[in-house]
C-alpha cells in the first residue's frame, strides 16, 4: 500500500456504518481543523457486509452509537428515530459513491473526503437513509468540492463499484485489521487508534459495548508525523 503512503495523506480503511471508524475520522479532521493543518484523506473501504455476508446489524451499531455518543456529545448523533423501514440495510452504496468522487472530474481525494464526512453526518446526526442514491446525492450536494451532478452521472454509470469490490479482497490481508484501520508514511499503521473498548457479551446474546476510555492524543501525533513529513 506504499502508493497511498503519500506525506499528508491519511489511508483511512473504514465502513461508513462503523461508528468506531466515524470517531477515528471525525477526531482526525477536527483536530486537523484546529491546528489549521492541511490534510488528504484516501477513503479506501472496508464494507463489512460483504465480509459478515449480511447487513451490519443494528442491535450492535446502535448500542456502539450510544456509548461513542454519550462519552463525546460533540458528535451530535442520537439513535435512529425514523421509521425502522427506513434504517438503512447496506452502505455499499454510499462507499461506491466515496470512491466514485475521488474522479478529478468529481471532486478527487478532498471531495471523496467531503463525501464520506457528509454521509457520516446524515447517517449519524440526521438518520438519513444513505442506501439510496436520492440521500447520497443530497449529501454530496453540501459538498463544496464535490459536482453533485457528475456524480450522479457516474454513480448512473457504476462507479466505484469495482473499486469497492477490488477494496474488500485487499482488505482480507492481515495488514488491515478492521474498521477503522489508518496508514501513512513512515511506517504509521493504527488500527482504531485511541479507543479501549470491549464488549460485555456475546451482542447475539444480549451482550453490550463499553467504552473505557479514548485517548484523543493519537491524532496529535499522526499530524505531526504528517506535517514532519511535509517539512513543516
Amino acid at each position: 500500500m506504499s502508493d497511498a503512503r503519500e506525506p499528508g495523506t491519511v489511508m483511512v480503511w473504514s465502513d461508513i456504518g462503523c461508528p468506531w471508524a466515524s470517531l477515528a475520522l471525525h477526531t482526525l479532521r477536527s483536530t486537523a481543523r484546529e491546528r489549521e493543518q492541511d490534510i488528504l484523506i484516501d477513503h479506501r473501504a472496508f464494507p463489512l457486509e460483504l465480509f459478515n455476508s449480511q447487513p451490519t446489524p443494528k442491535f450492535i451499531v446502535e448500542p456502539e452509537i450510544i456509548v461513542i455518543a454519550a462519552h463525546r456529545p460533540e458528535l451530535g448523533w442520537r439513535i435512529w428515530s425514523g421509521p425502522e423501514s427506513d434504517y438503512p440495510s447496506t452502505t455499499l452504496p454510499a462507499l461506491e459513491a466515496v470512491q466514485a468522487a475521488k474522479a478529478p472530474a468529481v471532486g478527487g481525494l478532498r471531495g471523496s473526503d467531503e463525501l464520506d464526512a457528509a454521509l457520516r453526518h446524515a447517517f449519524y446526526a440526521e438518520n438519513r437513509c444513505i442506501s439510496i442514491p436520492s440521500e447520497i446525492l443530497d449529501a454530496a450536494a453540501k459538498c463544496e468540492h464535490v459536482d453533485a451532478e457528475a456524480l450522479a452521472k457516474a454513480m448512473e454509470r457504476g462507479a466505484g463499484r469495482a473499486e469497492v469490490y477490488e477494496q474488500w479482497r485487499t482488505a482480507q490481508g492481515p495488514e488491515i485489521q478492521g474498521s477503522p484501520h489508518l496508514f501513512a508514511s513512515g511506517g504509521y499503521a493504527a488500527h482504531n487508534p485511541g479507543v479501549l473498548a470491549e464488549w460485555t457479551g456475546d451482542p447475539n446474546r444480549g451482550g453490550l459495548p463499553r467504552l473505557d476510555g479514548y485517548d484523543v492524543s493519537w491524532a496529535q501525533s499522526l499530524l505531526d508525523l504528517l506535517a514532519e513529513g511535509n517539512g513543516r
